[in-house]
């Protein structure tokens, strides 16, 4: 702490007696400041490493936002960048399809396709430092709103994955009575996706026992899935007490369960459910598929939520009809080909327009859902909050069952309810996708945009 002394004589005058950590003592009666020297070495690093934070908070920006956005004609879009960055339309495949605002938003124009009676269109944006440097190109294509039925079915789906998922390991019991972890030193984890052995295709957990057991006991080259990333690594099966050659590893092919489907869009025959991804059990991570189909469920029975203990709807799905396949597991919902929609008892004729984000309004909205004796019915909800910049969960907005009918059949939102579409004003903004544990009467939902541009996008 700095000691501040008055001069009595010089009243508008004071000096300043600094701590003594601040003096260095010399022949123990003179005192002296130390001074810290700032050389040409230390200022070349100090600009040195503020350049390359400065670099670093560039590079995070620009790598944060999308090389692809999809907007529908009205639609605007704020992209968030820093101080230098600038946007500009470098290609157009109409004219006045877009606009640039000055805050680097990009605006879908609303009238354009009114007056042109385009389906789509497409631009290219680029974004420039300082208004000169090229850095990153944006690809925009604009589609019109999309019109669906909301569909509030209660569904089966079965997921088949893009070859074995490793779920667990477990020691082997030797045929010489000693135990063997043979995937020790493999590097291989939970959550890995064996694709490959010896250059085999492994596409199921048949596959690879029938890979495994034919090997012997030699050893296996081995492809396998992480974060995207194809690793490779060898590893020897050890013959178990019972005669059987295996890996130590629990691997599982399929996952199956319900849910509710979300839209059906006649003009694709699209389907959307859930409004979330299915993750493994066991991993938690999402599911990487290689196909699924959708089929029909019969409702067995409702455990009601309460407080701390969420609910559930049960159902059967093994003598179910196929409605459709599955091509896509993502964050904002499950995605398929609607094969054959006469099995839900839906009017197709009847469609809702997708809601823009700034149509959507606080206050009363319904939901569309399955419960008893398979009857699809509007519940009544209240739209509490909308986070309209939202681009990167399904938490879009947060909703109340207000229904008393809803209220005293399930207690408010339980599992099996996900993908429920939300309807508000004619349209559908959004479907349910989570319940607060602490208070199933509270949930969140997500954008139909989000799930409509991810439908139509390709992997």
């Amino acid at each position: 702490m700095i000691n501040f002394s008055f001069n009595k004589k010089q009243k508008n005058s004071f000096k300043l007696s600094p701590p003594a950590s601040f003096y260095s003592q010399s022949n123990n009666t003179n005192h002296s400041f130390k001074r810290f020297k700032i050389t040409k070495k230390f200022l070349f690093f100090f600009y040195l490493i503020l350049f390359l934070v400065i670099c670093l908070i560039y590079t995070s920006n620009i790598e944060a936002i999308p090389d692809d956005v999809i907007l529908f004609y009205g639609e605007n879009l704020n992209l968030n960048t820093i101080f230098g960055i600038s946007l500009e339309e470098t290609y157009s495949s109409n004219p006045g399809l877009i606009s640039i605002g000055k805050n680097t938003s990009i605006q879908a124009s609303s009238k354009y396709v009114a007056e042109n009676n385009q389906k789509s269109g497409k631009s290219i944006i680029t974004l420039k430092l300082f208004r000169t440097v090229p850095i990153k190109e944006i690809s925009v294509n604009v589609i019109p709103i999309t019109k669906v039925v909301p569909l509030g079915n209660v569904v089966g789906l079965k997921l088949y994955t893009n070859g074995v998922l490793v779920v667990g390991m477990s020691e082997i019991d030797g045929k010489d009575n000693n135990k063997y972890k043979p995937y020790e030193s493999t590097g291989i984890k939970e959550g890995d996706m064996i694709i490959e052995i010896n250059k085999n295709t492994i596409t199921c957990t048949n596959d690879l026992i029938r890979t495994v057991e034919t090997s012997g006991n030699k050893e296996l080259s081995m492809k396998y899935v992480r974060d995207g990333n194809v690793l490779e690594t060898t590893i020897t099966p050890i013959k178990n007490s019972k005669n059987e050659y295996k890996l130590g590893l629990w691997v599982r092919d399929t996952a199956a369960g319900i849910g509710t489907a979300t839209f059906y869009d006649p003009a694709t025959s699209t389907f959307a459910c859930l409004g979330h991804g299915i993750l493994d059990i066991d991993t938690e991570e999402l599911l990487d598929i290689s196909y699924g189909e959708f089929i029909t469920t019969n409702i067995t029975s409702l455990i009601k939520g309460e407080k701390g203990v969420p609910g559930k709807i049960q159902g059967t799905i093994d003598s179910g009809i196929s409605l459709g396949t599955i091509y896509k597991n993502t964050n904002f919902g499950v995605f398929g080909i609607m094969k054959d929609i006469s099995s839900l008892n839906i009017d197709t004729t009847k469609t809702y327009p997708i809601a823009l984000r700034n149509e959507i309004k606080t206050g009363p909205a319904t939901i569309m859902c399955t419960l008893q004796n398979n009857i699809r019915k509007e519940y009544n909800i209240e739209i509490e909050k909308i986070f309209l910049n939202n681009n990167e969960n399904n938490k879009s907005m947060q909703v109340k069952i207000t229904d008393p009918e809803l209220l005293k059949t399930t207690g408010g939102i339980i599992q099996g309810m996900s993908g429920s579409p939300i309807l508000q004003n004619g349209k559908v903004i959004g479907a349910l996708t989570h319940v607060l544990v602490s208070d199933p009467t509270h949930g969140y939902g997500v954008f139909a945009d989000l799930m409509v541009k991810q439908s139509i996008e390709t992997d």
